[in-house]
């Protein structure tokens, strides 16, 4: 029993959090943004274990999606699907149960926000395939990774603003960058499965295009603090992420593996950053 539990953790990826994170701070942008700061703990909590659920349902679908991939490729052929240690099946009841749990966290809020977690169950649902016919599928992953954005503005304000689409727009242009330098680790194994990826997609641009995209981000970012009319640590929460955004050039330019994955995994602090001004901007007011 304990270890087929610990093929289930391994399956939705608890032991690697970094996924969950990259989801989880959008969310909690978006919620102190649209609360005008500290939304309460029940809307804290629920998209915030929302959120896990859904990132650990999704990682079951994808791993169900791509059992006959991921066996080609270095990184994931051990995952448990992959591995034949547990059955498409039992991947597909993982995600089912845990997309379920998610779904009834949002019971208690209002009917838009019920509405736009049907469509963030179908993308992150629907993610996985993507990687089949679509060039940059890292966009469609921004998509699903944001989609807390409208919902979190949909739970606090009953409507989901314009500001609200072009933070996605914005975390639209940080997956692509992100997840480029995740795709960066696998390309040679990609190429032979035949798996789309922007890294692939981009080419001898890849580097360019990732710089580019953290520059479209912060850009949009910045104009949402305007918009909102935040202090100074808010711009200060930028500045770092920005920051951030030059030490992971220094990681990927040489375009290898590991220095490749530990500038994906750092975006985390980017993120933090970027919450560390908003919440701050707020308490501060």
């Amino acid at each position: 029993m304990l270890e087929r539990l610990a093929l289930y953790i391994r399956l939705v990826r608890i032991d690697k959090p970094i996924g969950t994170l990259l989801l989880l701070w959008p969310t909690l942008w978006a919620l102190w943004m649209a609360a005008d700061g500290w939304p309460g703990w029940q809307l804290f909590w629920i998209f915030t274990v929302g959120t896990f659920l859904m990132r650990s349902a999704g990682c079951a679908v994808n791993d169900w999606a791509d059992r006959d991939f991921d066996k080609h490729v270095k990184r994931t052929r051990e995952r448990p699907l992959t591995a034949g240690r547990i059955a498409g099946w039992e991947a597909l009841m993982v995600a089912g149960v845990l997309s379920l749990l998610a779904f009834l966290l949002v019971i208690p809020l209002n009917g838009l926000t019920k509405w736009l977690a049907v469509v963030a169950l179908f993308i992150a649902g629907s993610y996985p395939f993507f990687k089949r016919f679509f060039a940059i599928p890292q966009a469609y992953l921004g998509i699903a990774f944001g989609f807390g954005i409208p919902m979190a503005f949909a739970a606090v304000q009953g409507q989901v603003p314009v500001l609200a689409w072009v933070m996605l727009v914005g975390n639209v242009f940080w997956a692509v960058a992100y997840d480029t330098a995740y795709a960066m680790v696998d390309r040679d194994d990609d190429l032979l499965i035949g798996i789309k990826t922007s890294a692939i997609t981009f080419g001898r641009f890849d580097v360019a295009a990732i710089m580019i995209c953290y520059a479209v981000f912060l850009g949009l970012m910045a104009w949402a603090g305007l918009q909102l009319a935040l202090g100074w640590p808010y711009w200060a929460g930028l500045a770092a992420a920005a920051a951030c955004t030059v030490y992971h050039y220094t990681l990927i330019r040489g375009r290898e593996r590991m220095p490749c994955f530990a500038a994906f995994r750092h975006n985390n602090w980017l993120g933090a950053c970027v919450f560390a001004g908003v919440a701050l901007s707020y308490c501060l007011r």
